[in-house]
């Protein structure tokens, strides 16, 4: 069926070899035996992709990502297991692959249309919607040696997407451009997959999975480690950047789909894929407090609340931060930050104290429902990054905003609080 991709026992290796000479030495002197040894990129990955799915693909790098993109678009042979995308297949796999940088950027879009398959005489006929979309004005009679790589992006994709694909294989292109092209690129994606293609995306911003994707695949050092809902696919990646798993001591526990162990008084704000937990801290107690000093779960919007978050250290730690981040009901984060990026260190705390943080702030959310993420590390350095994850608890709390009948009526997913001055001349 048109727009279905099967990936079986898929296993992609390199052989690498000890030395310069090695390879030459294998093949002139087979006598000698094999001097490589194979590097898996992929081992055993498996997945079925129905039509008109979009599925998200995230990972670190060197996951295999792109690796097994290219096996997907037959750029590259599996080492094995099986692979097959039924279709018509677009992909951006890297930004202006395929062109010949002295050629013009009409001449190459007349050759890379071809080989998507289409006949010199009906890429002729598309050219004039393909140079509307891709927008590059005169550019495009212009080397494409002189393009920047945001025109690239532009014309790629434009020609990549003027024929509706059964697949359209996206990785991480559209990073590349300004805001308004990518609108129009995600908008055009969008109408794709209404009509029926199967989208297969691979980008590194949450919001954009969340948004595009019903589902989402997370690689691990070249294995399927979670293939489901993108919320919980997104949880597990951002666990593995917090947690640095291939580096981390054995004290850490990346929860996938457990409940996180944290003492009882916390056990209902836990069990949360993605959590980190180590025997160095424990989480004690999150709280939302109203501008009146009340402890809530349902606050008014626009007026002032207090988070606190309170960690009991059992190691004494030289540089703690805690942190929170806050997301809506699809799992976007609205917001992020921790005592490090504000600039606020409490100092050296000894193991058995209790280090409390309260952020306040104007809770300027639409009426909804929302959840609260918290963390503490230490060794704040960077633009936040810290040298270790001591707690890291995935939605342990959820609370409301109701809508506040003294303030003006706004809508969208944040209050800018303009101040409107108006005149008449």
């Amino acid at each position: 069926m048109n727009g279905r991709i099967t990936v079986q026992q898929l296993g992609k290796a390199y052989r690498q070899y000890p030395a310069r000479w090695s390879r030459l030495a294998e093949w002139m002197l087979p006598f000698v035996g094999p001097l490589h040894r194979l590097h898996w990129v992929l081992q055993d990955v498996g997945f079925d992709i129905a039509p008109g799915e979009s599925v998200g693909l995230i990972g670190v790098n060197g996951a295999g990502k792109s690796t097994l993109l290219k096996l997907i678009t037959g750029t590259t042979q599996p080492s094995a297991g099986f692979v097959q995308a039924h279709g018509r297949v677009a992909a951006l796999l890297e930004l202006g692959l395929g062109f010949q940088p002295d050629f013009t950027g009409r001449q190459n879009v007349l050759v890379a249309g071809q080989l998507l398959g289409l006949g010199v005489d009906e890429v002729r006929a598309l050219l004039p919607g393909i140079l509307e979309f891709a927008d590059i004005g005169d550019y495009i009679d212009q080397p494409v040696r002189v393009y920047s790589s945001g025109m690239q992006m532009r014309l790629a994709f434009a020609v990549a997407t003027c024929v509706r694909p059964d697949v359209l294989i996206v990785d991480e292109a559209l990073a590349v451009g300004d805001v308004f092209f990518q609108q129009k690129c995600f908008a055009r994606i969008e109408s794709f997959t209404k009509a029926g293609t199967t989208l297969l995306f691979v980008s590194h911003s949450a919001g954009t999975v969340l948004n595009i994707c019903d589902r989402c695949i997370f690689l691990r050092n070249g294995r399927v480690a979670f293939d489901g809902a993108p919320a919980d696919a997104l949880d597990l990646y951002q666990a593995e950047l917090l947690g640095r798993l291939d580096q981390a001591p054995d004290g850490i526990t990346v929860q996938n789909g457990e409940p996180a162990p944290v003492p009882a008084g916390m056990a209902a704000l836990a069990g949360k894929t993605g959590s980190i937990t180590t025997p160095l801290a424990d989480c004690v107690g999150v709280r939302l407090i109203d501008q009146h000093g009340n402890e809530r779960n349902a606050l008014l919007a626009d007026q002032r609340a207090t988070l606190q978050i309170d960690y009991l250290l059992h190691q004494a730690a030289d540089d703690p931060h805690v942190g929170f981040k806050i997301r809506n009901r699809f799992g976007a984060v609205l917001y992020e930050t921790n005592s490090y990026c504000m600039r606020q260190a409490p100092g050296p705390v000894p193991a058995g104290s209790v280090l409390t943080a309260q952020f306040t702030m104007p809770l300027a959310l639409f009426p909804d429902e929302y959840t609260i993420t918290v963390g503490l590390g230490d060794g704040g350095y960077g633009e936040g990054s810290f040298r270790q994850v001591l707690n890291y608890l995935h939605e342990v709390t959820s609370f409301a905003v109701l809508q506040n009948p003294d303030s003006p009526v706004w809508s969208g997913l944040v209050n800018l609080a303009p101040q409107l001055r108006l005149s008449k001349h």
